[in-house]
């Protein structure tokens, strides 16, 4: 089966396609017109005077942005703990924070933008089947609620062999339940989940949201806000005094670049120095393929997120997660869309991605394997079946700033499995530091250079 999202289907297919057909002049040239490209052009006009062009290599949001499982949540994929031992117990949550605040963007948009496209939040659950993953997500949440943020109580099966192995000062973050209970709260009759965690979660089409976002700068900003599609960059060269983008046959001349892109597309930094920042920035980033795919049941209004950590899982391995929301596949006909994610694998370094790509039968195994065993469910008539690629940064954590040694270039990047949110607060700080504001140390800094990849 081809790359079909629902995301893309929901989107306006007549829209008028504009590309870059002359050498342009820019304050701040966006590149990547994803959630994370579009969140940036919208704060950079809101908060600043200047021209901005936000430029993509294939079509608004058909990237990262229209294919993946339109969860909003406010969690990193890396342990809270292993930030801790990083950064600290300050940074790490100052980190939190500015992540969770992304809520308060989101709905500063949509009020802004006068959107009615559907966006909703609610609590959504992750179940557990091991004492190690449970023990992670205690010590998780013993820290977040050490740094003063909030934490729900998780729910752990009574009968459960590892109770009394909890150590003392998780105590007052868990409370002991019956089986059914956890078997209800993730709607499942698979009887390994031993726990249950709850958290604040969302649901969005965020290539929706980007195109409708897109309408609004057109209409606010008609004299300092374009867009350019099908434009793929392939050199940027810094210079003292401004930064020139190869768009094919034309030049961009812009006196900053944001790079909101996956990171490691095919395309060169030339800085005075040669091809080092160059290095040291595809080096920083690579590529995972996720597949998902799913089905339409009878509408009820009823939506949740829910993850499931199997007992086959080890550490940051993948895990399976499901989105059930409404949606409108025909007008007039609303539906439930229960959406199945967890397989993927990783793009080799500088890979190319094939979004034509044919939906993988292991993969497609792997899903109906899952909900089969989960939900007891066979022979589902998947609708639609999607795969996008996602830029993961080394450390697992967004990269949001200006580059250390190019103080014209700016970072909004890193996907990294929960990217809704981490776009957005990033498009903000990003904004907020071109327009002159400046900002401590934070876990989202660009790293200092690995001397390893100085060599190559």
């Amino acid at each position: 089966m081809q790359n079909r999202s629902p995301w893309i289907h929901q989107l306006n297919q007549e829209r008028k396609i504009e590309k870059l057909r002359r050498d342009l002049e820019t304050d701040v040239a966006v590149i990547g017109a994803g959630i994370a490209g579009v969140s940036t052009a919208f704060f950079l006009l809101k908060y600043t005077d200047k021209k901005v062009a936000l430029i993509e290599g294939y079509r608004l949001a058909h990237g990262a942005t229209g294919h993946n499982a339109g969860q909003v949540t406010s969690y990193f994929e890396r342990p809270f703990s292993d930030i801790v031992r990083e950064f600290g117990l300050e940074k790490a949550v100052e980190g939190q924070k500015s992540i969770e605040s992304a809520w308060e963007l989101v709905d500063e948009m949509y009020t802004e933008a006068g959107l009615d496209i559907p966006f909703s939040r609610f609590i959504g659950s992750a179940g557990y089947s091991s004492k190690e993953q449970v023990l992670r997500h205690l010590e998780n949440d013993f820290l977040r609620r050490k740094g003063g943020l909030h934490t729900k109580v998780m729910e752990i099966w009574e009968d459960a062999d590892f109770v009394s192995e909890i150590p003392e000062e998780y105590h007052d973050l868990f409370t002991l339940v019956s089986k059914e209970e956890i078997a209800l709260r993730l709607e499942t009759l698979d009887p390994q989940y031993v726990a249950v965690s709850h958290s604040q979660k969302g649901v969005m089409n965020s290539a929706l949201f980007s195109q409708e976002i897109v309408s609004f700068l057109s209409r606010r900003y008609p004299d300092r806000f374009t867009l350019f599609e099908e434009t793929p960059i392939q050199k940027i060269v810094i210079h003292e005094k401004n930064i020139l983008l190869d768009a094919l046959h034309h030049t961009v001349s812009s006196a900053e670049v944001v790079l909101c892109t996956n990171g490691f597309e095919n395309f060169d930094i030339f800085t005075s120095e040669g091809l080092s920042l160059n290095t040291r920035f595809h080096h920083s980033l690579y590529g995972v393929v996720g597949f998902m795919a799913a089905y339409l049941e009878p509408g009820t209004n009823s939506q949740s997120v829910l993850s499931y950590y199997e007992k086959r899982q080890k550490g940051n391995e993948p895990y399976f997660y499901v989105t059930r929301r409404s949606y409108e596949y025909e007008p007039g006909h609303r539906h439930n869309l229960v959406s199945v994610g967890g397989p993927e694998f990783n793009l080799d370094e500088r890979g190319e991605y094939d979004r034509n790509l044919e939906f993988s039968a292991e993969a497609k195994g792997e899903i109906e394997r899952f909900v089969e065993r989960t939900y007891d469910k066979r022979y589902m008539d998947y609708l639609f079946m999607w795969h996008g690629v996602m830029g993961y940064t080394k450390n697992l954590l967004r990269l949001i700033g200006r580059d250390p040694h190019a103080r014209a270039l700016y970072y909004n990047l890193g996907c990294n499995g929960v990217g809704l949110l981490p776009s957005i607060f990033g498009g903000h700080k990003v904004a907020k530091e071109i327009a002159g504001e400046r900002f401590p140390p934070s876990i989202f800094d660009i790293p200092a250079p690995d001397p390893e990849d100085q060599k190559s």
